[in-house]
C-alpha cells in the first residue's frame, strides 16, 4: 500500500476513518518558510464536514496540531509532522458489514488484497483520509505562491447532468468559489447545481460532478519527460482522490473530435516581451512541461456509492442480501472535493518545482 507521494517534495498520510485520528509527515519543505497551525487550517475549514445541508452531518473540526519542523514560526526543513484528531466517529454505524460488501465501496477489494479490513467507515479508502492530503497541500501551496508566485483556484463545473457552468480560468477567485455551498463562482449554475444536489438526497440518493481547476503563475520548464510529464503526475495526483473516475487537461476529450488545424496553439509575443500562446487547448503543457499558459484540468468524480436506500446485494459467500444503508454520507462529493483538488495540484507543482529548481541549481554556469 503507498501511502507516499512525490519526489523532493514528500507527504506520507496515516490513519483511518473512525480510528484515535490522522496524521502526515511532509519531508522536503526548504527552510525558513513562514508556516503557522493557522495557514493549514484554513484549506482544512473549506474540507471538513458538515458546512452545509449538500454534506454529509458528520461533525469534524479538523484542528491542526504541527508536532516538528517548524520554529519561531518558520520551518526548519526537518520532517514536519501533523495531526488531526477524529472527534465524531461511529463505528457503530457499520456494524452490519461485517458479512457483507458495500456496492461499489472498497470493502470486498481491501478483504480480497489484504485478507481483512478496516470494518468502520472504510478505513483509508474514505475521503476522511482526504484531511491529510489537504494539510500538507496547504504547506505546498504556500511555498508555491511565495516563491513562484504560483496561484492555485478549483471549482465545481458540473453537477449530474446539469448544464455546467461557465468560469473564466483567467480570473476565478477562491472567494468567487466559497461564496456559496455548492462552490461554483456562476451563480445561475450554483443554483441549478444545488436544486439537483438536494433532489438526490431528498431522493435518498446521490449525484456525481466535475471539478475544474487552474494554475496560474506557472513559469515554462516544469514537468520529468518522459514518465514524470506534468500532465501525467497530475492525472496520478487526481486519480488517487476517493470517488474521481476520469482526468482531462486543456480540450481534454473534447479536443478528440477537432483536427490539428483547429486545435494548434499557435505562438505570439506578450506584452512583456515574452513568449505565449494565441489560445490554451494545450492546457498549460506541451510535451509533458509546462509552457508557462494557465494549466486547466478537469476531474470527474462518480456519484457516492453509500446512499440511504436499500440496495439488493450479495454478502461474502454469495448469499443474496438487502442491505440497508446507515451511517453518514455526503449526497455529492464535489463541493468538498474542490480544497483537495487543489491540494493535490499543488503538491505535484511544488515537487516538480523543486525537481527543476536542484537541476537548474547543478548546471554548469
Amino acid at each position: 500500500m503507498s501511502s507516499s507521494f512525490g519526489t523532493l517534495f514528500r507527504v506520507t498520510t496515516f490513519g483511518e476513518s473512525h480510528g484515535a485520528g490522522l496524521g502526515a509527515v511532509v519531508d522536503g519543505c526548504p527552510p525558513r518558510l513562514a508556516l503557522a497551525a493557522a495557514d493549514i487550517q484554513a484549506a482544512l475549514d473549506r474540507r471538513r464536514p458538515g458546512q452545509s445541508d449538500l454534506t454529509t452531518p458528520r461533525q469534524e473540526t479538523d484542528r491542526v496540531e504541527i508536532l516538528s519542523g517548524v520554529q519561531d514560526g518558520v520551518t526548519l526543513g526537518t520532517p514536519i509532522g501533523l495531526i488531526v484528531r477524529n472527534a465524531d466517529q461511529r463505528p457503530g454505524d457499520y456494524g452490519n458489514l461485517d458479512t457483507v460488501p458495500r456496492p461499489s465501496h472498497a470493502d470486498f477489494t481491501y478483504q480480497a488484497k489484504y485478507g481483512l479490513r478496516a470494518r468502520s467507515g472504510g478505513g483509508r479508502a474514505s475521503a476522511r483520509e482526504t484531511a491529510m492530503r489537504v494539510a500538507a497541500g496547504a504547506i505546498a501551496a504556500k511555498l508555491l505562491r511565495v516563491r513562484w508566485n504560483v496561484e492555485i483556484v478549483a471549482w465545481v463545473d458540473a453537477v449530474g447532468d446539469v448544464a455546467p457552468a461557465a468560469v473564466d480560468p483567467e480570473s476565478v477567485t477562491v472567494a468567487a468559489v466559497d461564496g456559496n455551498p455548492v462552490r461554483c463562482p456562476d451563480l445561475a449554475a450554483a443554483e441549478r447545481f444545488t436544486a439537483a444536489i438536494v433532489a438526490a438526497k431528498a431522493d435518498a440518493d446521490s449525484v456525481g460532478g466535475v471539478v475544474a481547476c487552474v494554475a496560474r503563475g506557472v513559469p515554462a520548464g516544469w514537468g520529468e519527460p518522459v514518465f514524470g510529464k506534468c500532465e501525467a503526475q497530475l492525472a496520478g495526483a487526481m486519480l488517487s482522490i476517493p470517488a474521481t473516475k476520469g482526468f482531462e487537461v486543456g480540450s481534454g476529450f473534447a479536443g478528440a473530435r477537432l483536427r490539428g488545424s483547429a486545435h494548434n496553439d499557435a505562438f505570439v509575443a506578450r506584452a512583456d516581451g515574452t513568449l505565449g500562446t494565441a489560445t490554451n487547448r494545450s492546457g498549460g503543457i506541451q510535451g509533458g512541461i509546462t509552457n508557462s499558459e494557465p494549466i486547466v484540468f478537469r476531474i470527474a468524480f462518480k456519484p457516492p456509492a453509500t446512499i440511504g436506500r436499500e440496495q439488493v446485494t450479495a454478502d461474502y459467500a454469495g448469499r443474496p442480501v438487502t442491505l440497508a444503508a446507515r451511517g453518514r454520507h455526503d449526497p455529492c462529493v464535489v463541493p468538498r472535493a474542490v480544497p483537495i483538488v487543489e491540494a493535490m495540484a499543488a503538491l505535484v507543482l511544488a515537487d516538480l518545482a523543486m525537481i527543476q529548481a536542484a537541476r537548474e541549481a547543478a548546471a554548469p554556469r
